[in-house]
């Protein structure tokens, strides 16, 4: 992407958080009433130096990591597995959050425009986020003038409010309107200022989308990157803290039915044509934010899952080549939030700040690690920065954590530890049945007999049915028709899908051999690279079948199987292909999840195809130590 395109596309979620991040921070403040509303600016300076030491600490990320640098992949790389699951969790809770807090601040938007919706708040987010579901799937991309637009139209309408609001101010010489008379509702101290400044700190979301995307943009990537980087902090800054200005000098409180910026708007622009173009545009960049997660929280689950610490199905893309399963789940989190919390941006903040600086502490933690292993040219200032970013992001995590516990926060806590629990039962799991079905020296079964293939690769084709000659060719078409009553009409051929050479595998290939039939083997990869290394595994095992090794990048499996059957059925359509998998058969029923249910996915696939037999063989996992070793007996073929 170039510059102009990358940065709306990918500083949605960070610019459009200054329309709830300041209302957020006043939220907490106006409970200590108008003396509370005095240490604003204070806080919000704050505020604007730690955006500053975060974006300057990712820009030594996007220089570190040139291929793309998430809070996972940082965290993991030097701070070991366990953090690097910690900050996966954060980052996952906050794109859930990123969805649900996004869609309640824009229908607050529209709601603040049109009063009359307030009503059907609920239902309106819920329907948005149905929306933004179904055109996932169907493979949506955030790129380009459509997705541009609105962040530009955000930016634009904030930067006029700001500069209409300060021209206003400074035609009655910048002498702070007052504000309505306020009643405190709690004790004035430090505990209230910390509050407001975590949940001021919320408007940083984002930030670290750019680190994320590094790849995305034209070369020289890593300088393109830095520099739109830079560009989002500054805009984010001035935003901010024009915002903050002009609520004091306008007098602006929070209001139950109104947001701070649809009143600054008011102010400003009247009930005009510029008010509705505000809001609209407050709305739809709100919107696209809520987008930006469907992109990054599928992919965060890809590597988790490529990790063995979420299911496989997640590695699966869909049709549309999106991350169907990951987009499926994402909405559907995100919509429990939305309702739980009633579609309200306030009480959804609490949970917001733990997620978002969990991830931004430990990535910051691993880049400080990453410098003082590297020592490279400038990491002694490089690492200044990060240790900077890294100290001022597990503050406000310890604040949030802490003064909002009670208040939401103990969610996003239990969120994180409930995850880190799953991933790490499941990536035992994933270790116990590698184990199982590993193959162990001097045990490998080996067909009956050895099936070469024909010249040119192709299968061995099946000899002819008895009665074969001139007379047998017209009926071709009859057999095609699986109208065969005799078993001797039957002509096979026993295709078995291999994904690894193991004992599931094997079992498959010897049971397919001993059907006496022709046997073909196909195996799907997803890089040349690895397709070379099953050929390299087949070659040492000993070529005993032939082999047929289909390529597919996107890491489908059913698809590019059914193409091929289809195309084999084609060929010789008088041939019945038998279509022999090996399934493993777990312990308790949850564990099916974790595997990929390829079978009942295939038959249904190829349900339409006449003359192809799905079969299962089963291979049930237990513990190695009750299998059969070396010294027990388990055949007479062995290799």
């Amino acid at each position: 992407m170039r510059k102009l395109v990358a940065l709306p596309v990918l500083s949605a979620d960070a610019l459009s958080s200054v329309a709830y991040g300041p209302e957020a921070m006043l939220a907490v403040l106006v409970l200590g009433g108008a003396a509370g509303l005095r240490y604003a600016l204070p806080v919000a300076a704050t505020i604007a130096f730690l955006m500053l030491a975060v974006g300057v600490s990712y820009r030594q990320t996007i220089r570190a990591y040139p291929h793309g640098g998430g809070s996972y992949v940082v965290a993991g790389d030097n701070l070991g597995r366990l953090p690097g699951l910690v900050a996966a969790a954060g980052l996952m809770t906050d794109y859930i959050l990123t969805v649900a807090v996004s869609i309640a601040a824009g229908v607050e938007a529209i709601t603040s425009a049109i009063p009359s919706l307030t009503p059907d708040i609920v239902p309106i987010g819920v329907g948005v986020i149905a929306l933004l579901l179904a055109g996932n799937l169907r493979g949506i991309r955030q790129a380009g003038v459509l997705f541009a637009a609105p962040t530009y139209a955000f930016i634009a309408a904030v930067l006029a409010l700001v500069c209409v609001g300060l021209y206003d101010a400074g035609g009655r010489g910048f002498h702070p309107t007052p504000t309505p008379t306020l009643t405190a509702t709690e004790g004035l101290g430090v505990l209230l200022v910390l509050r407001s400044f975590a949940s001021g700190s919320t408007a940083m979301t984002g930030i670290e989308a750019i680190s994320n995307a590094v790849p995305a943009f034209t070369p020289v990537t890593w300088r393109n990157a830095r520099t739109t980087l830079t560009w989002m902090v500054g805009l984010l800054i001035a935003m901010f803290a024009g915002i903050i200005a002009l609520i004091r000098l306008d007098g602006i409180v929070p209001s139950g039915t109104e947001t701070v910026l649809s009143q600054l708007a008011h102010r400003s622009f009247g009930n005009g044509v510029l008010y509705v173009l505000t809001q609209a545009a407050t709305a739809a960049i709100l919107l696209l934010a809520a987008n930006t997660a469907y992109n990054d929280f599928p992919r965060v689950l890809f590597l988790l899952a490529r990790d063995h610490h979420a299911p496989r199905l997640f590695l699966r893309l869909g049709d549309r080549l999106a991350f169907s399963n990951g987009i499926l789940l994402l909405s559907a989190a995100a919509t429990l939030i939305f309702v739980a919390f009633g579609g309200r941006t306030a009480p959804l903040i609490p949970l917001f700040a733990v997620g978002v600086f969990l991830a931004f502490t430990l990535s910051q933690a691993g880049m400080v690690v990453h410098w003082w292993r590297l020592r490279d040219r400038h990491w002694r200032k490089s690492l200044f920065f990060n240790a900077t970013g890294c100290l001022l992001s597990a503050v406000v995590f310890i604040t949030a954590g802490v003064t909002k516990f009670t208040e939401g926060a103990w969610v996003a806590v239990l969120a994180v530890g409930l995850f880190l629990f799953v991933a790490l039962r499941i990536r035992h799991h994933y270790e116990q049945v590698a184990e199982a079905v590993a193959l162990h020296p001097h045990a490998v079964e080996v067909p009956w007999r050895t099936l070469a293939p024909q010249a040119g690769g192709q299968p061995a084709e099946p000899g002819p049915p008895r009665g074969a000659g001139p007379a047998a060719e017209g009926e071709e078409e009859n057999r095609a028709a699986e109208d065969e009553e005799a078993p001797e009409e039957i002509r096979h051929l026993a295709v078995v899908p291999v994904a690894a050479l193991d004992l599931p595998g094997m079992r498959a290939l010897a049971y397919a051999a001993s059907l006496q039939q022709p046997v073909l083997a196909v195996h799907v990869s997803p890089t040349e690279e690895e397709a070379e290394r099953f050929r390299g595994y087949w070659r040492l095992w000993g070529d005993h079948l032939p082999l047929e090794v289909m390529l597919s990048p996107y890491r489908a499996i059913v698809a590019p199987l059914v193409n091929y059957l289809e195309a084999l059925h084609r060929q010789r359509p008088d041939v019945t292909l038998t279509v022999i998998l090996p399934e493993l058969v777990v312990r308790h029923w949850w564990h099916r999840v974790l595997h990929n249910q390829l079978a009942g996915r295939l038959r249904r696939a190829l349900r339409n195809l006449p003359k192809v037999v799905v079969t299962t063989v089963p291979f049930h996992v237990r513990p190695r130590s009750v299998r059969p070793g070396p010294h027990m007996p388990r055949g007479p073929h062995r290799a």
